[in-house]
């Protein structure tokens, strides 16, 4: 029986090193060889999912098909690789230690002393065994987040050399650092990827192979040192500058060759040749587009402290760019705060300046006016808006209140006691928000939908070729397509006529016709104004643009030209 083989990524000197880009450019060189991937990442908090925590703390909550609420770096692995990933593709110290916990209160190990380095790394090891028996892959790629020498993801590092001691053959390390080049020094410095070596060393692990991050390139003096000191091949350095996109980064790893180096050290052979060609076309298209296309984000989740934290929306972002490239066109994106437009209500007018607006979605109260403003200004000058999940309840809300007449329409996540909840509670929601039951609690995960024939969103899922949305004939009088959700408020059936009969298309309804899935107003009325109740940007990749984000780009495109 062919043994599986295992890739470890761990990250030294710093935390947003890349380590989630270089496991997924990783795993893209090698599926072009053939080889089926199956990319984990173990996050080392004591948080049992993401779910709860702010996006400043942790950037973006992923959401999988199952609805395992996890780290951004699992949208990446799906965007690279163009695949579904399962729960047991995600852990974290919560989840390892609490299985641990209650096993052992339910005398799981029979009265023995449950221990740390034993127990709790024979759990994580079982994980990723169920892991690789569900996927049926070739190769494991588990990513240790976090920085080596940090005491919380010390297990896993052992559970990683544990697994080496066993199968010395099947399994690599790949260590990617960080070189920084002090601007009063002017000079690339190697120190501090040396004692990250180091530490590894005192886990009783050399790393096999050394990803170089750098503003700029490696030079072969820093690279000679890297090696000597660090006790690695010379050939196993590779050199990763910034780059344009990270679309450009499996390029390369295939460059330098870290595919011919990972399989030699694998005792693997290529399965086939390397077939990169529809992702270097898409990779040329961002680079040769001459046209640039704005948008402007309008979110509450960007300022931590004195900067911008764009990784809150990382998958809208990339869901724009992948729309952006396939159109021969530069996404443009602007980020706004919506308590501005509280605040300041002259600057509402800067919207005209933008060919397209996007809301995405977001929880709570604070700037709430604000976004409600700015979807009313954009849909009164025929700007193109794309409304996410809480953007398609709050686009509601305002049309309640400025079509329909309803002055006080509100959702009750805001004001429980509005006369007129348009948007409304789900009914099962109201125990679990009493027992302060939060964590895993929402309507999360993929759902079916219904899509309405002659709509903007029939049309444009309909013009996908691609069938990861759904296999349905696109002849047939129904449309079906699989959505992934993250939210605990829905559309109130109670005033779903009221919309119908003022101008509001449902385009999109559960099944049973009961769940408002997609909102629009007709070509008619306005040319793309457009709301989901899921989460569109979790299911795209670069070389599968999502095909409402196509619709929008073309939309904002559209509105560019006409401007002309």
């Amino acid at each position: 029986m062919k043994k599986h083989k295992f890739i470890f990524i761990v990250g030294g000197v710093m935390s947003g090193v890349g380590k989630g880009i270089a496991c997924a450019s990783i795993g893209k060189i090698l599926q072009s060889r053939g080889f089926r991937i199956n990319p984990i990442k173990i996050d080392p908090y004591l948080n049992v999912d993401a779910g709860t925590m702010n996006p400043k703390e942790h950037g973006e909550v992923f959401v999988l098909s199952s609805g395992l609420e996890c780290d951004q770096d699992m949208g990446n692995y799906e965007r690279f690789l163009d695949v579904e990933l399962l729960s047991e593709n995600y852990m974290t110290n919560g989840m390892v230690f609490k299985t641990v916990i209650d096993r052992e209160r339910s005398l799981g190990y029979n009265g023995k002393c449950v221990e740390p380095l034993f127990h709790i790394v024979e759990e994580s090891l079982s994980r990723i065994q169920t892991s690789v028996k569900k996927s049926g892959a070739d190769i494991t790629i588990v990513e240790i987040g976090g920085t080596v020498g940090e005491y919380q993801n010390a297990l896993f590092v052992e559970a990683a050399r544990t697994m080496k001691l066993r199968n010395p053959n099947d399994v690599i390390f790949v260590l990617v650092s960080y070189l920084p080049i002090p601007h009063m020094i002017g000079e690339m410095k190697t120190k501090p990827t040396q004692y990250a070596i180091r530490t590894m060393n005192s886990y009783g692990v050399n790393p096999d192979i050394i990803i170089a991050r750098a503003e700029r390139p490696l030079d072969e003096q820093r690279k000679r040192k890297i090696a000597d000191f660090g006790n690695i091949p010379y050939q196993n350095i590779i050199s990763a500058p910034d780059a344009n996109t990270i679309y450009e980064v499996p390029l390369n790893f295939e460059k330098f060759g870290l595919d011919e180096i990972i399989l030699r050290l694998l005792h693997q052979k290529s399965k086939i040749k390397s077939d990169m060609l529809g992702w270097r076309k898409m990779v040329q298209k961002a680079s040769s587009a001459k046209q640039d296309v704005s948008i402007a984000i309008i979110g509450k989740y960007f300022k931590t402290g004195d900067y911008v934290l764009s990784d809150v929306y990382i998958s809208v972002i990339e869901s724009l760019k992948h729309a952006a490239y396939l159109l021969d066109c530069n996404p443009k994106i602007e980020w706004l705060d919506s308590l501005d437009f509280e605040e300041q209500e002259s600057s509402i007018e800067m919207l005209r300046a933008f060919d397209g607006v996007l809301v995405p979605g977001g929880f709570g109260s604070r700037g709430i006016e604000g976004k409600i403003k700015a979807i009313q200004y954009v849909r009164e000058q025929n700007i193109p808006y794309f409304g996410l999940c809480y953007g398609m309840q709050l686009a509601l809300i305002e049309y309640a209140r400025h079509k329909l007449g309803i002055e006080d329409a509100h959702t009750t996540e805001v004001n429980r006691r509005t006369k007129h909840p348009v948007i409304d509670i789900l009914p099962e929601q109201i125990e679990k928000l009493a027992a302060k039951d939060y964590g895993g609690s929402m309507r999360l995960g993929a759902y079916p939908a219904i899509l309405q024939k002659g709509t903007i969103a029939y049309e444009a899922y309909t013009r996908s070729k691609n069938g990861r949305w759904s296999s349905n004939d696109p002849q047939s009088d129904s449309f079906t397509v699989r959505e992934r959700h993250r939210h605990r408020y829905e559309v109130n059936p109670e005033y779903i006529e009221q919309f119908k009969k003022d101008g509001v298309v449902f385009s999109g309804t559960s099944p049973d016709r009961v769940l408002m899935e997609i909102m629009e107003l007709s070509r008619s009325e306005h040319p793309f104004f457009l709301g989901t109740q899921f989460h569109p940007e979790f299911t795209g990749s670069l070389l599968h643009p999502h095909p409402l984000f196509t619709a929008f780009v073309e939309a904002c495109i559209a509105r560019q030209s006409s401007s002309r």
